[in-house]
């Protein structure tokens, strides 16, 4: 059997080394420009250089994504981008355009190439032909059915890799290709700078009573009929490493480090159980549980099990679901427990936390003491980034993160 990679996003440098901490092989990141995450902090070329750099030593792979759909000017500025992330080490470059392809050939021939999800490669000849065309590997369409997937599989070339999401937002729009936010509010969904207008609430004006508008809702909240679920395919994790796909990929470059690390280390502990032990395992239902703890929408299965049709949409809200906040992250720690902790958001002394550790099982504290950095006793940590130093009865290593229950 085959342990596919686990492949993460990176919206930043420090979301970056997150996603490695806590159990990705690989990351994917984009630039300031050429990429579909402009909301993103992204990275200059410095930035890339340093991310590689720690990639590296931790014996992780970093692939860059330049698969926004290019115009002739991107593309005459295209190629010194593409030398300088080569020259800095990038193991791949993501891209979904025939000429950024081409470019790459050109700037950069000893860089491998994946094919975007944009590309819309939903057939075996389709990923036979980007393999014709120099494609190391093929990210697939998020609207295949697993049956679809397998086929596919089955059909390609065998040195052509397989990516496939598994977790994260999904799009109302065929694999992300989108006009509305452009048509709506002129922000180009297809170069990276999304408005998110299938998030919003929508009323009906009928041609002849201008000015009149009509509710259309299923609750008083209005009605959200483009709003698509979150993919989460966690459960079908031995059907899909059983395929013999090669990368599992997350989504949410501008998602926070918390969400990274939570979903990251969730994967990463089942992908390992089930190789470990295909016959015995089962899918630990705290899994479930923890994946749950991050911002999210209402989870769903995608196409894996074939269209999911209406239920695949949240038709009462565009609200997502955060029961959690991050309130600090361990940056210090010895044997005893006493800690040294990075405040995020505001927690005080009886707080109920949980801690989350790159590895092992969350812990259950309570918030028995605090101190500020001279050692002055405080009840509350309510400033940003301030030091707090408080004992949490037990050693966790750095880059643990203390989260607390809201008030719901």
């Amino acid at each position: 059997m085959k342990k596919p990679e686990l492949l993460a996003p990176a919206g930043s440098l420090e979301k970056l080394k997150t996603a490695v901490r806590y159990g990705a092989d690989a990351v994917y990141l984009g630039g300031e420009e050429f990429s579909l995450r402009s909301a993103g902090d992204n990275f200059s070329v410095e930035d890339i250089k340093r991310g590689i750099d720690f990639a590296r030593e931790n014996g992780k792979k970093v692939y860059v994504a330049i698969n926004a759909i290019m115009r002739n000017d991107d593309i005459d500025r295209i190629g010194g981008f593409i030398n300088d992330i080569y020259l800095a080490g990038a193991d791949s470059v993501i891209v979904s355009d025939l000429g950024a392809l081409e470019t790459v050939k050109q700037a950069a021939p000893g860089l491998a190439v994946h094919i975007s999800t944009q590309a819309n490669t939903t057939n075996y000849k389709s990923a036979a032909f980007w393999h014709k065309l120099g494609a190391k590997r093929v990210v697939l369409a998020r609207e295949l059915s697993g049956e679809e997937v397998r086929q596919i599989k089955g059909k390609a070339p065998e040195d052509l890799e397989l990516e496939i999401f598994v977790h994260g937002a999904m799009c109302i729009s065929y694999s992300g290709r989108c006009l509305l936010s452009n048509y709506m509010a002129g922000r180009d969904a297809n170069r990276g700078d999304c408005a998110h207008p299938c998030r919003w609430k929508y009323s009906l004006e009928e041609e002849k009573r201008p000015g009149q508008y009509m509710p259309v809702f299923e609750n008083e909240s209005g009605s959200f009929f483009f709003n698509s679920k979150d993919l989460c395919l966690i459960e079908f994790l031995p059907e899909i490493i059983n395929i013999g796909i090669d990368s599992l990929k997350i989504e949410g470059r501008i998602k926070s480090e918390y969400y990274v690390a939570t979903v990251v280390k969730a994967y990463r502990e089942e992908i390992d159980k089930y190789c470990e032990n295909p016959g015995g395992y089962k899918l630990n239902p705290d899994t479930i549980e923890e994946l749950c703890k991050v911002s999210h929408r209402e989870y769903f299965h995608g196409f894996w099990k074939g269209n999911p049709r209406e239920q695949g949409q949240i038709y009462h809200t565009s609200s997502y679901i955060r029961d959690y906040d991050v309130v600090g992250i361990i940056t210090e720690c010895d044997d005893a427990g006493n800690a040294r902790i990075s405040q995020r958001n505001k927690f005080s002394v009886g707080d109920e936390l949980e801690i989350l550790r790159p590895k092992g099982g969350f812990l259950k504290i309570k918030a028995d003491g605090m101190k500020n950095e001279e050692g002055e006793q405080i009840s509350s940590a309510p400033h940003p980034t301030m030091t707090v130093m408080m004992n949490i009865g037990t050693y966790a290593e750095p880059y643990s993160m203390l989260r607390k229950r809201r008030n719901i």
